[in-house]
C-alpha cells in the first residue's frame, strides 16, 4: 500500500514540475526546429498572425506600450469579446522577415533585430548549423502566459510571450525586440554645443 501512495506521489509531483517547466520547453523546441528548419513543428509552435501583429509596430518605430490583455480570470467578459474582435495584420512583409526558420533561431541566441538579416539565407540545412545559444530566463509566469528573454552579445533583451494551448502545449504569440539604438548625427560629443 505503501509502494502505491508513493508511485500516486510521484506521478502528482512529476505532473506538477511538467506544468511548469512547459513555458521553457516550448522555447527549446522553437529553437530546435528553427535550427533544423522544421516547419510542421514551427506551425504548431509559432502563432503567426499574433507574430505579425506584434511585430509591426515595434519595426516602424511606433510602439505603443499596453500590458497584455487580461486573462479570463481577471476579465471574463472581456476575454470572451476579444475573441470576437479580430484587427487587421500588420506589417506583413517587414514582419516576415523575422519569421523565417533562419530568423527565429537567431532570436532565441539573442540576435534581436539583427535576426532579420538570417531570413535572407535561403540555402538548404548546412551540416555545422548553430547549436547551442544562450540560455532563457523567466520574466513572468502566469496560469495562460509565460515570458522568456534572453540576452544577446550586445546586451539587448529578446522577450518571447509564449500563450498557453492546452495542459502542457504553449505557442510562441509575441516578440519584444530590443530598443533600437540610433546614434545622434552631428553630435559631437560636447556639453552645451
Amino acid at each position: 500500500m505503501k509502494i502505491i501512495g508513493n508511485l500516486i506521489l510521484a506521478a502528482v509531483v512529476l505532473l506538477v514540475i511538467s506544468f511548469f517547466a512547459a513555458p521553457g520547453v516550448a522555447f527549446f523546441a522553437l529553437r530546435g526546429a528553427a535550427d533544423s528548419r522544421d516547419v510542421a513543428e514551427l506551425d504548431r509552435l509559432v502563432d503567426y498572425g499574433a507574430m505579425r501583429k506584434a511585430l509591426g509596430p515595434q519595426l516602424t518605430g511606433r510602439v505603443e506600450t499596453t500590458p497584455p490583455p487580461p486573462s479570463i480570470l481577471e476579465d471574463p467578459i472581456g476575454a470572451v469579446q476579444r475573441q470576437f474582435q479580430r484587427g487587421p495584420v500588420a506589417e506583413g512583409p517587414r514582419a516576415d522577415a523575422y519569421l523565417t526558420p533562419a530568423a527565429l533561431g537567431a532570436l532565441t541566441r539573442g540576435e534581436g533585430r539583427e535576426a532579420a538579416r538570417r531570413s535572407e539565407d535561403t540555402g538548404t540545412v548546412e551540416a555545422d548549423a548553430p547549436s547551442g545559444g544562450p540560455l532563457p530566463r523567466p520574466v513572468y509566469w502566469g496560469m495562460d502566459r509565460a515570458r522568456m528573454a534572453v540576452t544577446g552579445e550586445s546586451g539587448g533583451e529578446t522577450v518571447f510571450t509564449f500563450a498557453r494551448t492546452g495542459f502542457f502545449s504553449w505557442q510562441l504569440v509575441h516578440v519584444s525586440l530590443p530598443e533600437q539604438t540610433v546614434p545622434m548625427v552631428g553630435q559631437s560629443g560636447r556639453k552645451g554645443g
